[in-house]
């Protein structure tokens, strides 16, 4: 197996990973850019620019101050805001002290924040100052939380922004009682200067929540080395130069969003242009404007750039490479085409198969060989296989089974999940629950989900979480969850209800939306409700999903 998946290595490319300043957290490496380019660009920000030497001594005050209030190496530490600066000074700055760096979904709602919080037993959270007020809501149910850290966006803004800024970028800078302020914080504080050692493969950096292969989010545990290991090897094998200037649109909260914004630019030493999300005319303003040379893209982003009334009339030749994941839209052979048109030779295409346990990006594409459908070939120092789900055995090469992956980079189980982990992490390869088949030329294609995971919008959704927060209804006896084809998100949620008896004729399924709405974050809000008198499911009384799905499914 091994020979057929590197058949189709690029010959440019060499087989070996060497990290660009040596084994060492990428924290380090923050300060290694400082030292030697101080006055190099880093970030930029609607037109605000940090210089190298900034974003270290930001990160450095940060981490003296988390020092001050107690933070220690192993302490929990999430982060609930949008893209913006302060994000990246507050990843490293909890690194710097060997803390761990939880992500938060800026989308989430109440109820989601007091399970993970309380999952992972948080101690301090940065949030966005909008989003405070959720935050505000749980702390007497939240006992974990020691101190809030808050920050308008705003104070990181030029006092002319070169770009359209969003409606978050422009609210008012409040001063929230019962939280510290992000850039008092930065004012009030001298750098940090002690050094925590780390252990690469083995000290805890980041926990993402993830369902694994069942059940509500739990925090998949992942070493500094994970993050080092996939920005290398997705630097390397996407041939990135160090001249490139990164666009940064997808969610830093995102994993793969993370390696494109928070990780690769340290990594590389490159520029990035930091936005805080996504709009059409504002991408194609700072592809042109800044000369973007490489973007990290969603394909729907592609293509509402695409439908953009006079695109064809802008300069948008600046770019040079745009990975972009499937998510609603596929990555197509035509679609890279009408790219390549309108930018005038940018090379476009599949960006890669990862999961969060993986640290994600476990293959790349040969931009010399591309093979439209498929997700590429495994990256650097990555076993992957494809077992029969029946045999247990083998898969050959175009035969459909589960994809299994072992590489540096994968997690050290979910925390305090043992069975969860014993049931995903196997001797060091991650039982992705993911159908595949790898062809004769190595190239990885993915077929769908064993798990029932849902794909919304490229996020993961996962049912029984959706089905908790439904079942806090007072009129919903039981719920079950279900993805159902949806061509602008890939997938949409759809709930089948039971109704308490009291409720039966007395509630619509439209309010059943309305209020979930209120409960949780977009894509996960059912778009579909459905009233069933009974759910199939077993004798022991599992719900049987699998059923709901079927075209032909009566009345139970």
């Amino acid at each position: 197996m091994k020979e057929l998946l590197q058949k189709s290595w690029p010959d440019k490319v060499s087989k070996t990973l060497t990290y660009r300043l040596g084994l060492r957290p990428l924290h380090e490496y923050v300060k290694q850019n400082a030292n030697h380019t101080p006055n190099h660009l880093a970030y930029s920000f609607y037109g605000k620019e940090l210089l190298w030497k900034d974003v270290d001594e930001s990160v450095d005050k940060f981490a003296q101050f988390l020092a001050d209030q107690g933070v220690k190496k192993g302490d929990c530490i999430a982060l609930f805001m949008q893209n913006c600066p302060q994000y990246i000074i507050a990843h490293y700055g909890i690194q710097r002290l060997g803390g761990i760096v939880v992500p938060l979904n800026p989308m989430y709602k109440e109820s989601e924040l007091e399970y993970l919080i309380n999952e992972v037993k948080i101690k301090a959270i940065v949030a966005g100052q909008e989003l405070y007020p959720r935050i505000e809501v749980i702390r007497s149910k939240t006992k974990s939380i020691e101190f809030v850290i808050t920050t308008n966006y705003s104070d990181y803004l030029p006092d002319e922004p070169t770009l359209l800024l969003p409606q978050e970028l422009t609210l008012e800078k409040q001063q929230l009682k019962g939280s510290y302020d992000f850039i008092e914080i930065l004012r009030e504080h001298e750098p940090y200067s002690k050094h925590v050692e780390i252990d690469l493969w083995n000290d805890i950096g980041l926990m993402v929540f993830t369902s694994g292969t069942t059940g509500r989010p739990k925090a998949a545990m992942l070493p500094y080395g994970s993050a080092l290991f996939k920005t290398a090897a997705t630097i390397h094998g996407n041939q990135y130069e160090s001249s490139e200037r990164f666009l940064t649109v997808a969610p830093l909260c995102h994993i793969a969003g993370m390696v494109m914004g928070v990780n690769i630019p340290v990594y590389s030493g490159c520029e990035c242009i930091l936005l805080t999300r996504f709009d059409p005319m504002t991408t194609i303003d700072a592809i042109e404007k800044y000369r973007i040379s490489a973007w990290y893209s969603i394909a729907p982003m592609n293509v509402a750039i695409l439908n953009t009334p006079g695109v064809e009339k802008r300069n948008l030749t600046s770019l040079k490479a745009n990975a972009s994941t499937s998510f609603g839209v596929p990555v197509t052979e035509q679609l890279a085409y009408e790219w390549k048109n309108v930018t005038r030779g940018c090379i476009m295409h599949e960006a890669s198969y990862g999961l969060s346990e993986t640290h994600t990006c476990d293959t790349f594409m040969p931009k010399d060989q591309i093979k439209w459908g498929s997700c590429g070939i495994p990256t650097f120092d990555t076993n992957l296989k494809i077992i029969n789900t029946e045999t247990g055995k083998l898969a050959g090469p175009g035969e459909k089974g589960e994809i299994v992956i072992k590489n540096p980079g994968v997690f050290k189980g979910y925390l305090n999940r043992p069975e969860a982990t014993a049931e995903t992490l196997r001797d060091g390869w991650v039982y992705t629950g993911d159908i595949g088949s790898v062809d004769e030329d190595g190239y990885l294609f993915f077929h769908g989900r064993i798990k029932e995971m849902i794909k919304s919008s490229g996020y993961s959704v996962f049912p029984e979480d959706v089905e908790a927060m439904l079942n806090e209804h007072p009129g919903i006896l039981q719920s079950a969850v279900i993805g159902v084809p949806d061509e602008k998100r890939g997938e949409s949620v759809k709930a089948f209800i039971v109704l308490k008896p009291d409720y039966v004729g007395k509630i619509s399924e439209q309010e059943i939306i309305v209020w979930a709405k209120e409960k949780m974050a977009a894509y996960k809000t059912p778009k579909y409700v459905e009233f069933l008198l009974n759910l199939p499911a077993t004798s022991s009384g599992k719900v049987l999903r699998r059923l709901l799905k079927e075209p032909e499914r009566k009345e139970v």
